[in-house]
């Protein structure tokens, strides 16, 4: 080690020996704080991404595909030309309308979602979110799956058998379609496992085209409950209900028709390219095809824009505590000034002098980042273990997301030491140009 660099460790020091000085223990508690802040903001921001992103792909696929109009009868050609396409592990049609359902006297808008329970698991994550029964009920006994009338299309149109019982008495709710609610829905209109519930259409008495009031009367049908799922976003636990898409068809009375087809990829970073590929085969048509980051393109944008917001405000704070970096260096200089003058009397280089202050810069801000780091990281597995919580009707989630991202940490880490070193270089010049007469003329 240079003469010079021990003098720099030396300067670390007070005239107590054996007391680190009170100014540089200001320094690196203000790197230190403004490290451990910046770092558990990204921890916090890029948990909120993560687990916003789970919760969405978990409801919902990672590609779709939709056609304009209400005539989507081939969708099974389309599943086949998709799974054709390399990356994808599971497709499966779907109908979705806006329904409501009556409990009692409790009365809530919802989504209804017609799904193939047989296939369902292959494309969402429904069957790992049930909370309450399966959806092994979910299709009657003797209602034949969709795949199969496709199959069995050109055998011709087939007869959809009514119930043999009739759905309103009390006595025949175990005849009954099934329907899995949501465990928010499901609490607010009091449903439980076994009850009977009516879903009801209320657009299906308007008439489409001139979207005036028609004749009939909105169309009503009973279904039981035999299950409920959490997806951890409050925004489907209290909106989206599952039946059997057989069910779903016979309830809109439109036929062997579907809303869109939902596929799943090994890797859902490649879900832009998979959506162009499958654009591409098929063609020009009456198709539209989105991926889930163009599905959900607010939330993440809004997202990624609240984390860069963040991450640049409390870079600030780094930066302020830069400038305790300075004060303490300029403080430095100025009581050391005697000993510089005699240092370049004695022949020390302005390089010399120079090394002296960056390296006490750069070691301040080296023990605060690691330090801040430190912090940063005992912080964050403070809040993952303790599991914050939050109101999900505000944040949609009920607890805080914390995601501890190496990346993030080396970038804090990062930006802290070239601010802290950057700090340094103002005051280090200063020391380095002064003249020996300088700090020995009131002397």
């Amino acid at each position: 080690m240079s003469y010079t660099n021990l003098i720099g460790l030396r300067y670390l020091r007070s005239k107590k020996k054996s007391f680190i000085s009170v100014i540089t223990v200001i320094a690196v508690t203000g790197v230190m704080l403004g490290v451990a802040a910046l770092a558990v903001v990204m921890a916090i921001t890029t948990g909120f991404q993560q687990e916003f992103k789970r919760k969405v792909l978990g409801v919902n696929a990672h590609v779709l595909v939709l056609k304009y109009g209400t005539d989507f009868s081939e969708y099974g050609e389309v599943m086949q030309t998709a799974r054709r396409i390399r990356g994808v592990t599971g497709t499966a049609p779907f109908v979705i309308n806006e329904m409501m359902i009556l409990k009692g006297s409790e009365i809530s808008g919802v989504l209804l979602k017609g799904i193939d329970p047989n296939v369902v698991g292959s494309v969402l994550d429904l069957p790992g979110q049930m909370t309450e029964g399966s959806l092994g009920g979910l299709r009657l006994a003797g209602a034949r799956p969709p795949a199969a009338r496709e199959l069995h299309r050109e055998a011709g149109p087939e007869e959809v058998p009514e119930p043999a019982s009739d759905p309103a008495r009390p006595s025949d709710v175990a005849r009954l379609p099934g329907i899995v609610l949501g465990h928010s829905l499901a609490k607010q209109i009091g449903a439980r496992v076994g009850d009977q519930v009516r879903v009801i259409s209320p657009l299906s008495g308007l008439d489409v085209s001139l979207w005036a009031p028609g004749t009939t009367t909105p169309k009503a049908r009973d279904f039981r409950v035999i299950g409920t799922f959490n997806a951890g976003f409050d925004e489907y636990d209290t909106r989206l209900v599952y039946v059997d898409l057989f069910e779903a068809q016979r309830f809109y009375d439109q036929g062997d028709v579907v809303t869109g087809v939902e596929l799943k990829l090994r890797d859902m970073d490649e879900a832009s390219a998979v959506a162009e590929i499958l654009r591409r085969k098929l063609g020009d048509g009456p198709y539209q095809v989105i991926d889930w980051e163009e599905l959900n393109h607010n939330l993440f944008t809004a997202l990624r824009l609240q984390k860069l917001g963040l991450s640049f405000v409390l870079t600030l704070v780094v930066v302020v505590a830069a400038f305790n970096v300075i004060g303490t260096l300029v403080m430095v200089v100025l009581d050391k000034k005697k000993e510089i003058a005699i240092l370049k009397a004695m022949g020390t280089p302005d390089l010399g002098v120079l090394e002296i202050f960056l390296l006490q810069g750069t070691l301040i801000g080296v023990v605060g980042t690691a330090l801040g780091v430190g912090l940063g990281l005992s912080v964050c597995f403070l809040l993952r273990a303790y599991g914050f919580p939050l109101d999900p009707g505000v944040y949609l989630i009920d607890h805080l997301p914390v995601e501890i991202d190496l990346v993030d940490f080396v970038v804090t880490g990062a930006i802290a030491l070239v601010t802290c070193v950057g700090a340094t270089i103002p005051p280090a010049i200063w020391a380095a140009r002064l003249l020996p007469v300088d700090g020995l003329r009131y002397e």
